[in-house]
């Protein structure tokens, strides 16, 4: 059997540890050919490979990014895709396709396996950790930790100046990557896409903050919006998913903030170094597992599925469920951190 792999949407820590264990097992174990398939969903679509091998991931499990490439090419907004994607597999004699991605990919998947009969098994890659199907998805850990560390080192430059420290971290529309990286970096207010803030009221957390003597730490997902507002864009363009480009709410925030309280207020925006580098022990644990699962599945022919980590046992769940909706903070949850507040 000869299986593709490609990696699609956004770049994270530990793409490279799945690949490894897929080759690793698939080639050793199942005596399997693989062939990587650069830049995500465009190189099936062009027929765009490179040899995927043993020593072609030698080493690769402690490095960031992904060794194929990565884009948000979504194959069912170009012209005869679908086609060009069959024909291209029956070209390069693959048998099946391991994708690898977060919900924009993996929906892809979905679809050409159920509705295009197209062998897919998925693994879930994601640091905004907001697939329903699975308890973590890798990049998310690495993520946090990146952010959290950045946390630490803002509170002492932000006591030395006394001045609010605004922290915008990544979170679409989903928030746990604020909330758990605020919680852990002892943020005095963290704000979610979830749960529309009030100014007035964060204002007033910060307000609390300096009368302690201490100089706040306001933690805000890039796609957190006011109860009087909206989202916050960088522009109105759209990607091959429509999705639109977010950042800006963190400084819009510091703003309204300085001019509400008439305390100096600077932002932080951390962007794509949460994406960045060397992925941690647990991220690294967690895409060699996921890889081990994928290619036994492509092994027992359990097409349309995707591995999940539930609890601490990789399991098969069908790609249509893993995409169908997201995984958001609940109230509940949210509520716990609120304590901290202020």
């Amino acid at each position: 059997m000869r299986v593709g792999v490609l990696t699609g949407g956004g770049d994270c820590p530990g793409l490279n540890a799945v690949m490894r264990a897929v080759v690793r097992k698939g080639v050793q174990r199942y005596d399997y050919d693989f062939l990587g398939f650069r830049d995500g969903w465009r190189g099936p679509l062009e027929g765009d490979t490179t040899q995927l091998d043993i020593p072609a991931v030698r080493g690769t499990l402690p490095r960031g990014g992904t060794i194929l490439g990565s884009s948000r090419t979504n194959p069912f907004k170009e012209e005869n895709g679908v086609r060009r994607i069959k024909e291209n597999l029956a070209k390069h004699e693959v048998d099946a396709l391991i994708a690898i991605g977060g919900e924009d990919t993996l929906g892809v998947a979905a679809r050409l396996t159920g509705e295009h009969g197209i062998k897919c098994v998925g693994v879930p890659k994601t640091i905004d950790n907001d697939l329903s199907a699975t308890d973590y998805t890798f990049g998310f850990d690495t993520a946090v930790t990146v952010a959290t560390e950045a946390i630490d080192r803002l509170h002492t430059t932000a006591e030395s100046h006394m001045r609010v420290l605004v922290v915008e971290v990544m979170g679409r529309h989903a928030g746990w990557i604020a909330l758990h990286s605020g919680l852990a970096g002892g943020a005095n207010c963290i704000l979610i896409p979830e749960q529309r803030f009030s100014v007035a009221e964060v204002c007033g957390w910060v307000e609390s903050r300096f009368k302690a003597s201490y100089a706040p730490i306001v933690v805000i997902a890039e796609g957190a919006m006011p109860k009087d507002g909206d989202m916050v864009l960088k522009d109105e363009s759209r990607d091959s998913f429509g999705h639109v480009r977010l950042s800006g709410v963190g400084e819009w925030l510091a703003k309204q903030i300085e001019s509400r309280t008439g305390k100096e207020a600077r932002t932080t925006v951390l962007g794509h170094i949460q994406r960045g580098g060397t992925p941690t022990p647990f991220d690294r644990w967690l895409a060699t597992r996921f890889g081990l699962h994928a290619i036994d599945a492509v092994r027992d022919e359990d097409w349309g599925k995707m591995v999940a980590l539930r609890g601490t046992d990789i399991v098969r769940v069908p790609l249509e469920e893993a995409t169908s909706k997201l995984k958001t903070v609940s109230p509940e949850l949210y509520e716990e951190a609120n304590v901290f507040f202020g």
